[in-house]
């Protein structure tokens, strides 16, 4: 099978497609044949080798795919051969075939091409893990997504709508903040030119926002805490603006607020399959009823896994980035 490696960190270019051998299910897995794949910002980082990677942690890039059951390791039961699935995946999803146990798949959701359902594994349960279980988003409360406009964000915006949250966003522009807007987000603050402190502030009347989803880590921690209401959360998922800050507890304490910091990857497979659990029940309905979506920006071919690097680091794409492994 093709797939793709980097014998060294660097630039997109390290990225090469190279013929492996195909992997085989052990107990408790199942073999996929891969339609496509996702990048995630994760990706990138485990290129550049700044991914702080548990040791036991497949080196291999994408953690998401989609594609169609091949066969099917010993003790697995409710999936069969020709199954139409997404995965949720430690990595190798950059390849035309992948083993991943059995719990951590979530079916084709009806009305999703195959193709497009990629982009959701790692989106839909990380915004569920994030808001839905850590964060515990409540009907009627008021969440601040940071960037709203990636993967991850574009899908959480729909969801945490559709849940019953007002929803307020930040992205980089205004073409990005307008399909946040169009997307469910009732707020939208470009990050560049506005103090999202401030906006949050006026918009809620002083009060604050009940929940955060941050991606930025020690850039925006502070101003975090400034914008959250009494008994208020942040849900720390990423660390783009640094990873180490100082926290003022005496204010955190004042808010009754919290603080938790949290990654999907390296969950023990009890939770991963929890989560997933999760997503069946809360997101995959949405799905099907065409309430919510994928939000897929480009396809590329898994022979343009550079150029899909390249696109990604520039920033432009809103939503998700996939690659076809079929081309």
């Amino acid at each position: 099978m093709k797939g793709v490696i980097f014998e060294r960190v660097g630039d997109p270019d390290v990225l090469k497609v190279v013929e492996r051998s195909d992997p085989n299910p052990a107990t408790g897995e199942v073999l996929i044949d891969v339609c496509g794949t996702a990048l995630n910002y994760a990706d990138l980082l485990q290129r550049r080798g700044t991914y702080l990677m548990d040791s036991g942690v497949e080196a291999l890039l994408g953690i998401e795919c989609s594609g169609i059951i091949a066969g099917t390791g010993e003790g697995v039961s409710g999936w069969h051969v020709g199954d139409r699935v997404c995965a949720l995946l430690s990595g190798g999803g950059y390849a035309e075939r992948v083993c991943v146990p059995a719990t951590q798949l979530l079916p084709c959701p009806e009305g999703v091409s195959l193709l497009d359902a990629a982009a959701l594994p790692e989106a839909a349960c990380t915004l569920w893990s994030n808001l839905r279980d850590i964060g515990c988003l409540q009907p009627g409360e008021t969440v601040l997504i940071h960037g709203g406009a990636g993967g991850v964000g574009s899908l959480a915006i729909q969801w945490a709508r559709h849940w019953g949250a007002r929803v307020l966003t930040t992205a980089g522009s205004s073409d990005k903040l307008k399909r946040c807007l169009a997307l469910g987000a009732d707020v939208g603050i470009n990050y560049r030119t506005d103090d999202f402190v401030h906006v949050v502030r006026d918009v809620t009347q002083g009060r604050g926002v009940d929940l955060i989803l941050d991606n930025m880590g020690a850039q925006y921690l502070e101003h975090n805490i400034d914008a959250l209401a009494y008994d208020g959360r942040i849900v720390m998922i990423g660390l783009q603006g640094g990873r180490e800050a100082s926290v003022h507890l005496g204010k955190m304490m004042g808010k009754r607020a919290s603080l938790h910091t949290t990654s999907l990857r390296d969950r023990s497979a009890t939770a991963k399959q929890a989560i997933v659990a999760g997503v069946v029940r809360d997101v995959w309905p949405l799905l099907k009823a065409g309430l919510i979506k994928p939000v897929i920006d480009r396809v590329f071919a898994l022979g343009e896994v550079s150029d899909a690097h390249h696109y990604m680091e520039s920033g432009c794409h809103i939503g998700k980035i996939v690659m076809d492994s079929r081309r």
